[in-house]
């Protein structure tokens, strides 16, 4: 599949979509425009590409909202070479639009057929996270720890306690916690023990599964 003026102009009206919705921050907005999505999804499912509307992938997972992802990661505030936690990697999506903020990004996926198809999916692409890690996000990823940001794709019933205590003072956890239905969630580390909270209204995740690879 090919990335035309056709699919740039249908980014530019997905853009405004999301901007009309509440997302502000100009650097989000440009990956939106820029990232081919067309491409992260089967080429019988070109036409879903540009819709403001969650997808579903294979193995059960979705290609998030676009809406969704630029939330989430105008959440995170990334400045340039910030450490990101990307729990979930799905698609491949989320990630692009983390390096298009040129974020160092180390990235887990739990589901294999996803995780190796995905792999080779940013080896063909050209997108470089700093690994491509297949485990259980539940544990997030001590060996690398502490982050700027981490970044839950799945709907999780609870806050991972790993997540928090691998986050830097100062650094921002984006999660969606609940089980039908998920509040998203920010989490400021302000100290060793102490953390700021903030909701932001209901999302829909696939859920975050605990020791399942």
């Amino acid at each position: 599949m090919r990335d035309t003026l056709k699919h740039k102009g249908m980014r530019n009206k997905l853009a405004e979509v999301v901007t009309s919705k509440g997302v502000e921050d100009e650097k989000v907005l440009d990956a939106i425009r820029e990232i081919p999505r067309h491409l992260f999804l089967d080429s019988g499912f070109e036409a879903h590409a540009y819709q403001d509307k969650a997808f579903p992938i294979g193995a059960e997972q979705t290609i998030s909202q676009p809406y969704t992802v630029a939330f989430q990661t105008e959440l995170l505030q990334i400045t340039e070479n910030h450490k990101i936690l990307e729990i979930g990697t799905g698609s491949g999506y989320q990630t692009a639009v983390l390096l298009k903020l040129k974020a160092k990004v180390y990235t887990i996926e739990r589901q294999q057929e996803l995780f190796k198809k995905t792999k080779l999916f940013f080896d063909k692409m050209g997108y470089r996270p700093k690994k491509v890690i297949f485990g259980d996000g539940y544990k997030g990823l001590q060996e690398e720890a502490p982050f700027d940001g981490i970044i839950v794709t799945a709907g999780a019933p609870e806050v991972p306690k790993p997540l928090l205590s691998q986050l830097k003072i100062g650094g921002r956890l984006v999660i969606p916690v609940g089980i039908d239905e998920q509040i998203m969630t920010l989490y400021i580390r302000k100290s060793e023990k102490e953390f700021e909270k903030k909701e932001f209204g209901n999302f829909r995740f696939v859920p975050l599964l605990e020791n399942k690879n």
